[in-house]
């Protein structure tokens, strides 16, 4: 029995009804595409990630990756080659390929509830298959050269990896040392050593083009002295794809890790013994603006990826709380003869299931709602002109950050002290898939920059930098909805208050800021700060998506006669959410503007 069941009914209520994504099937670049093909498309995944890839998902984490130290390969299970095959011969592939290359364009809404089916099953094929999405960035970025590069990643299954980390620059990527030497021939030359390179190797593809920042002779610091280099692992013929020697890129170790085991992250060392050629991308010096394409669809990723496996840990934990036998009903406890009941009639595991339901699918719709603002920004990127492609642009921005570091924290918190504490001892045992999920998803609050990171980059560039334009934005749009009344009034009044309570931190937050321009210790007050008020965005935003979907369901409930269930939970869901979650606002308000920022006065030998 497969421990990953999709929630394919939510998926569909989100990109249709909630989100009303026929609107943009059947036209422009979706021309080919309507409903039905695209449900059609979402069911065979289903139906995919179920079987084929979820088959190798516990076998992937016990036996995880087999490293030859004296070659440099590493090597994944046989039952995990045959999952990984299952995705790329069902030419899952085209979804993120180039469309010159024979990519489909489909709407990055549905692109992204393809991506949690494959990613809350066995998550590492998805990032193992990424090479597809590299060859984007080096077709639309590269020469004509590249293009053939890109063409040759896409037609050969090609894998790829993206080397920013060093051991000593960490998250500081501008403090980077590895170096480029340009050579007669017009190539490259690097040297230097990358750690934490996911994907770094693997025996799943016969080659692998690395996309390596480093910066060249004589180049400034920090990350505007960077540029972007593709690297292969085998040198080939740029015509036929046909290999030739190896190339001087080579893993030194591979990192043992508490899980994410199958996923090969590897220490990379660039031209120690014989020289790493690489390729200038676009023969232009503009390596952090290219990589960020890379790392934009990765953040985007690990978001899905954390509330992808929060999804399955929910379902797991609901299932076993009907059939689970424990206890007594609470009204009857005293009587020591009284019938056992099933755990999902004890009131703690009540709620923490409507817990999980209502963050699992609320950050469902979070996901779905920041790919749909990818979907309008396509179209508006094909048309002449567009009046609407700023504001799209500076939204998806705007919630980047939201979806990989609040979706990543909730998930991972979630995961633990709910879905597996709904088993209690046996959700600690390998009997269960939930110990498992809790190991995979802490990786996603770590990946692709920390939640601190995100915090930071959400408050200075997504609200400062951008002069509050998408948060503005969104702040007419959540009014709006919470002045339509009707049977949640009060709740639409609480999420108005809740946005209030996010206004003023935001205030406070920049009081803070610009009066570090005559004091530079004010700035400590913000730092303290940012990630608190990240999650409270978030906070808001999934109960005013929960409330909008609670309004699509009393409508559904009283005209369809049909999941009258599904379109209840829902109502409650986000009643709950409302009810349980959004007074915390309050509180983190009063702790923002009561920062002193004290503790940087506190001695280091007081910790």
């Amino acid at each position: 029995m497969s421990h990953y069941t999709a929630n394919l009914r939510d998926i569909e209520f989100c990109l249709f009804d909630l989100l009303g994504r026929e609107k943009v099937l059947g036209t422009s670049i979706y021309a080919d595409l309507d409903r039905e093909t695209v449900m059609g498309m979402l069911e065979e995944v289903k139906r995919l990630a179920e079987v084929d890839l979820a088959a190798s998902f516990v076998e992937g984490d016990r036996a995880g990756t087999t490293f030859d130290k004296a070659t440099g390969d590493v090597k994944v299970p046989a039952s995990f080659k045959k999952s990984y095959r299952a995705y790329m011969d069902g030419e899952w592939w085209r979804i993120d390929a180039p469309t010159e290359l024979g990519g489909t364009e489909i709407p990055r809404s549905v692109r992204w509830a393809i991506a949690e089916m494959v990613l809350g099953s066995n998550p590492a094929i998805h990032i193992y298959a990424s090479g597809t999405s590299f060859a984007q960035v080096a077709y639309y970025s590269g020469t004509d050269d590249q293009k053939k590069i890109a063409k040759l990643i896409v037609d050969r299954d090609w894998g790829a990896s993206m080397m920013l980390t060093e051991p000593e620059a960490g998250s500081d990527v501008g403090a980077g040392r590895s170096k480029a030497v340009k050579q007669p021939d017009g190539t490259w030359h690097i040297t230097g050593t990358k750690r934490f390179i996911t994907s770094g190797d693997s025996d799943l593809n016969e080659n692998i083009i690395h996309f390596v920042l480093a910066r060249p002779e004589g180049a400034g610091p920090g990350t505007k002295g960077l540029s972007l280099f593709l690297i292969p692992k085998f040198m080939f013929d740029l015509e036929t794809g046909a290999l030739g020697k190896r190339n001087g890129v080579y893993v030194t170790n591979v990192e043992h890790k508490m899980g994410l085991n199958v996923s090969s992250t590897c220490e990379m060392n660039l031209g120690e013994n014989e020289p790493a050629v690489g390729y200038l991308l676009g023969e232009v010096h503009n390596g952090i603006a290219q990589m960020f394409k890379v790392i934009e669809f990765a953040r985007m990723m690990v978001g899905t990826k954390a509330i992808a496996t929060l999804s399955a840990g929910y379902q797991q934990a609901l299932s076993y709380a009907k059939v689970r036998v424990q206890g007594a009903d609470l009204t009857t406890s005293a009587d020591k003869a009284s019938p056992r009941v099933t755990i999902i009639n004890h009131p703690d595991v009540r709620r923490s299931l409507m817990v999980q339901k209502s963050y699992s699918e609320g950050m469902r719709a979070l996901v779905l709602y920041t790919a749909s603002a990818q979907d309008e920004i396509a179209i508006e990127r094909a048309l002449p002109t567009s009046d609407k492609l700023k504001d799209l642009e500076a939204l998806n921005d705007f919630l980047l950050p939201i979806v990989k570091g609040y979706g990543s924290e909730k998930s991972w918190t979630l995961l633990g002290t709910e879905s597996l504490q709904t088993f209690g001892g046996s959700g600690f045992t390998q009997d269960w898939p939930l110990e498992q999920y809790v190991r995979d998803a802490k990786i996603d609050t770590l990946y692709e920059g920390t939640t601190a990171i995100q915090g930071l980059d959400f408050f200075f560039r997504k609200i400062v930098k951008d002069r509050g334009r998408a948060i503005g934005l969104l702040a007419k749009e959540i009014t709006k909805f919470a002045a339509t009344g009707g049977p949640l009034a009060a709740e639409k009044t609480a999420l108005l208050k809740a946005l209030e309570e996010v206004n003023a931190m935001v205030a406070k937050l920049i009081e803070f800021a610009m009066a570090s321009e005559e004091n530079p210790a004010e700035i400590y007050k913000t730092g303290f700060n940012t990630s608190r008020l990240l999650m409270s965005v978030g906070d808001v935003l999934v109960a005013w998506l929960l409330l909008r979907q609670a309004d699509i369901a009393l409508l559904k409930s009283a005209t369809v006669d049909r999941d009258a269930d599904f379109y209840a939970g829902k109502i409650e869901a986000a009643k709950f959410f409302v009810r349980t979650v959004l007074p915390h606002l309050a509180a983190d308000r009063a702790i923002i503007e009561s920062e002193d920022g004290a503790l940087m006065d506190v001695a280091e030998g007081a910790f």
